[in-house]
């Protein structure tokens, strides 16, 4: 999903939007050059040294990776899924009504 998230970080960056990451590679050490290597621009946790089993996945009962949610303007989960076509309907949904909203 990287090369997808990148175009979504550079056609939308003067819109109310962000991506934020949780990476469940279990080696700290080794994740952050790849996280260069891969141009990850936005913020990206660690999900700790248990990997998928880590505090952030079990708080969101994250159970398949990648797991993406969209959450609102208003921090309501709107749309949790693995990505494609209904990720992008949410995400381009989502961004109009929270643009409305500002009254951009």
């Amino acid at each position: 999903m990287y090369p997808h998230e990148r175009s979504l970080v550079e056609d939308w960056q003067d819109r109310p939007f962000v991506i934020l990451g949780v990476n469940s590679d279990k080696d700290l050490a080794a994740l952050r050059p790849r996280l260069l290597a891969e141009q990850i621009t936005w913020r990206s946790f660690w999900n700790g040294p248990d990997g998928t089993r880590g505090p952030i996945a079990k708080a969101w009962n994250v159970t398949g990776w990648p797991t993406v949610y969209v959450i609102d303007h208003e921090g309501v989960i709107r749309h949790k899924g693995h990505g494609g076509p209904e990720l992008d309907a949410a995400l381009t949904k989502w961004l109009e009504v929270a643009e409305q909203k500002s009254g951009k």
